[in-house]
């Protein structure tokens, strides 16, 4: 599956831990060839996250992306990019 990014999530990698951004690299990579790999944990959101998936990059951090049709592709198109608390809990971001 091809994978664009977001202007707002490149800017939010920019600025986290390299480890951070290591693993993102990594789990994009496995990602871009099975969006499905159980180690992603690959699963569909709600509420306000309705029609946005989630993948796991480390056991804390998450990066969000929507499935978007180009042509007769669907591509993956990653928009958030955040710990857990950030993104669903008290202290998510707005």
């Amino acid at each position: 599956m091809k994978v664009f990014y977001d202007p707002a999530f490149y800017e939010k990698l920019k600025k986290v831990d390299v480890r951070i951004r290591r693993s993102v690299k990594e789990k994009i990579l496995i990602f871009s060839e099975n969006a499905h790999d159980t180690g992603l944990n690959n699963h569909p959101l709600e509420k306000e996250y309705t029609g946005y998936y989630s993948i796991n990059i480390t056991a804390d951090w998450r990066a969000l992306y929507k499935e978007v049709q180009q042509g007769t592709e669907i591509i993956a198109y990653f928009v958030l990019l955040g710990r857990h608390k950030q993104l669903y809990g008290k202290d998510k971001v707005k």
